[in-house]
C-alpha cells in the first residue's frame, strides 16, 4: 500500500480522533486534537494513503532539546505494514537533528510497540507502576539518546 506521511490538518482531525478512539482506551477527543494544530512545541503527522485515508498518526512534543513522542496509533486493518515503523522513523531522523533525546511510555503488555521502539534505538529506562490506572497497567519508559557525534545510542 502507498502512503505518505503529512502533517497533520484540521481536515485529517476526525480520521485522527477515530483511530484514537480504536487504539486507546481513553481517546483524545476531537476538539483537544484540534488545539495540537496550534501548540508550538507539538508536531502531529498522519500516514495518508493515496485514495485519502488516514492509516495512523503519531505525535512529538519537544521542549528545548528534549522529544516526548506522545502516541503512535494506527487503524487496525492497517497494522504489520511499516506504518508505526515509518512514523516512529520519522520522528527518531528530526530527534537526531534537533534533539538530545527522545522518551516515551509504551504499555509494558505491548510487546509489539515495545519491539519496534527498540528496533529504532529506544531503551527500556524505567518502569512507571499503575501508570495506565483505568486498565491497572504499568507503562515502560523509553528513551532514545542523541550523542554529540550525531550516533544514536
Amino acid at each position: 500500500m502507498n502512503y505518505r506521511l503529512v502533517p497533520m490538518d484540521r481536515s485529517t482531525v476526525p480520521d485522527v480522533a477515530a483511530i484514537d478512539s480504536e487504539c486507546f482506551s481513553k481517546p483524545w477527543s476531537e476538539d483537544m486534537l484540534c488545539e495540537e494544530l496550534y501548540n508550538d512545541n507539538a508536531s502531529y503527522i498522519t500516514a495518508v494513503a493515496d485514495d485519502g485515508t488516514v492509516l495512523g498518526y503519531a505525535g512529538l512534543s519537544v521542549v528545548l532539546d528534549e522529544g516526548c513522542i506522545e502516541k503512535v496509533a494506527v487503524k487496525g486493518k492497517y497494522r504489520r505494514m511499516g506504518v508505526a515503523d515509518a512514523l516512529v522513523d520519522a520522528f527518531v531522523r528530526f530527534g537526531r537533528a534537533h534533539l538530545a533525546f527522545i522518551t516515551l511510555e509504551v504499555r509494558a503488555s505491548n510487546d509489539a510497540a515495545i519491539q519496534l521502539y527498540m528496533k529504532h534505538g529506544f531503551e527500556q529506562v524505567g518502569r512507571r507502576k499503575n501508570y495506565y490506572a483505568d486498565i491497572h497497567e504499568d507503562a515502560i519508559l523509553m528513551t532514545l539518546d542523541y550523542h554529540r557525534d550525531g550516533t544514536d545510542g
